[in-house]
């Protein structure tokens, strides 16, 4: 199944395509590396990556993406968060996107989404760049030769970049798009190179198919011990999923997006797309190593032209830069994907008020209504539009712009998980101490993994904790080598009484964005509100 089909007819038929000029099915990465570099799209730098351009496009377009409203599906869609067009207009859609195509070469991989054999889904991606066809081949799973003779997809991805859309009669915002129509099972993305929006098209589809079925899908990374004692890391992009998650001292199942079944934990992919900007070869050794790898794409990364050599400090092309590699370059990664339930859960946060403290213990009332609030700051160069500075944010269950179905149907999920399987649930801040974004610091990530190892271990559990004034977690008094004062936020500030105003106002922004999801909660969530 490694090789080149010629015509539309053979393969792509069924979708419309016609008169290409040739198909590639299922390459293999030295074909795709290959194609890549014949065609212009990436060069090699030194010690094998693939380093490719994203163009205008360095992270998702939030506002280009939208779901096509049928009559039999509208009442699954949360459509306070989700933009819609009308079949006719994706209709429109595909029919001017298919003409595009005409006369050039497409690149499709068959692949699953999901690890688990019982809840995955199959997948066609249908790309225009050969790069992005690696990119996805290493960001899904990867189905062995009996699978592909016998694969039939569940869902159609077309992803053509140089195609661009028009506002009047696709009912886009301007030539980006990325358009779903879970009815039809298709999902059509032009005018953006950035492959990010095919990986994050996927986990849309199975947020919305996976419910139904009682598995909770969830944007988090996931380890388990040498016990087995899994654990989960709810948190958006920049707060440290990935690099938390890859521990040495703990097996990685998976960097972003998971399901929890009755089964326990599964990985919806095959790989990692690490942040790339300031890797650091000290703190995060795992990942940096897939930097100097054959195999992985990295994405708006600085190289020499001369030496070849990579500049991961250096943001000029894009602060949002990235890399793509397949799992298996995580040494201790679990090729199986799958974990049993989970003893802890950990909500990330970046906090850019200074206001958290750098770990606290939830009540099951408390991690809900924290899962709801989904506080974060969205980190320059994630999305499109975004600025240098962090822009603090609430985004419901940690993810979104992924979550198609109303946000309750995703807690209630989740808190009937936590109960059933008696998890500790802790909030975890990496974001800023001793002040504010621009007067405090970041988190030290040394901090961060010594509070985390004691969480996962058990040990911070033993500890003595007080009650936080204003939020109602507990917080540790001490914690192994984590100094006390490192523990209290209030008394990193050079000014207490400005920390106290700074939680205030942010303890307002909380209980003000929590007023939508008030009328979906018990009481007991309810009262797990700061104190204004």
């Amino acid at each position: 199944m490694d090789g080149a089909a010629l015509g539309a007819e053979p393969l792509l038929g069924d979708i419309g395509f016609r008169n290409l000029k040739k198909t590639y099915l299922n390459l293999k990465e030295p074909a795709l590396y290959e194609l890549s570099v014949q065609r212009g799209e990436g060069e090699i730098a030194l010690h094998g990556p693939l380093v490719v351009k994203t163009g205008k496009h360095t992270g998702r377009s939030a506002k280009d993406k939208f779901i096509v409203r049928h009559y039999a599906s509208e009442g699954n869609i949360w459509w306070d968060n989700a933009a819609e067009i009308s079949p006719e207009q994706f209709d429109a859609l595909k029919e001017d996107m298919i003409a595009y195509a005409e006369g050039k070469e497409l690149f499709v991989q068959d692949l699953f989404g999901g690890a688990d054999p019982r809840h995955r889904l199959s997948v066609r991606v249908v790309t225009e760049l050969a790069w992005h066809s690696l990119f996805i081949r290493h960001l899904l799973r990867r189905p062995d030769v009996g699978e592909l003779e016998q694969f039939q997809s569940g869902f159609t991805i077309v992803n053509l970049p140089g195609f661009q859309a028009n506002p009047d009669r696709h009912g886009t915002n301007g030539d980006t798009v990325i358009a779903c129509d879970f009815d039809r099972r298709t999902i059509l993305i032009g005018g953006t190179s950035y492959a990010g929006e095919t990986k994050k098209s996927v986990f849309t589809i199975l947020n919305y198919l996976l419910p139904e079925k009682g598995i909770m899908p969830m944007h988090c990374s996931v380890n388990v011990g040498k016990q087995g004692d899994s654990a989960i890391f709810f948190g958006l992009s920049g707060t440290g999923k990935t690099t938390l998650s890859a521990d040495p001292n703990r097996e990685l199942i998976g960097d972003d997006e998971h399901g929890w079944s009755p089964y326990g934990l599964f990985n919806f992919e095959g790989g990692c797309y690490a942040k790339m900007i300031r890797l650091s070869a000290t703190a995060e050794p795992e990942i940096f190593a897939t930097t100097q790898r054959f195999g992985t794409v990295l994405e708006n990364v600085v190289m020499d032209p001369v030496t070849r050599t990579l500049d991961l400090d250096d943001p000029s092309l894009a602060e949002n830069s990235r890399g793509a590699y397949p799992i298996e370059f995580i040494p201790n990664a679990n090729l199986d994907g799958v974990a049993g339930h989970p003893k802890n859960v950990i909500m990330l946060t970046a906090d850019a008020f200074g206001v958290m403290p750098p770990i606290a213990r939830l009540t099951s009332a408390q991690a809900m209504y924290h899962f709801l609030s989904g506080f974060t700051a969205k980190v320059a160069g994630t999305e499109k539009g975004l600025g240098n500075e962090p822009q603090p944010t609430f985004s419901t269950c940690f993810g979104a712009p992924f979550m198609p179905r109303h946000p309750s149907v995703y807690g209630d999920l989740l808190g009937r998980l936590i109960e059933e399987h008696d998890v500790t649930c802790w909030l975890v801040n990496t974001g800023w101490t001793g002040g504010p974004f621009g007067e405090g610091e970041r988190m030290p990530i040394r901090v961060t993994r010594l509070l985390l190892n004691a969480a996962l271990d058990g040990s911070l559990n033993n500890k003595e904790f007080r009650t936080d004034e204003t939020f109602g977690f507990e917080v540790p008094l001490e914690a192994n080598e984590v100094l006390a004062k490192t523990l209290n936020p209030r008394e990193t500030w050079k000014d207490p009484s400005a920390y106290d105003a700074q939680a205030a106002k942010l303890a307002g922004m909380f209980v003000e964005n929590f007023g939508k999801f008030e009328a979906y909660v018990s009481d007991e969530v309810k009262a797990a509100a700061p104190r204004v």
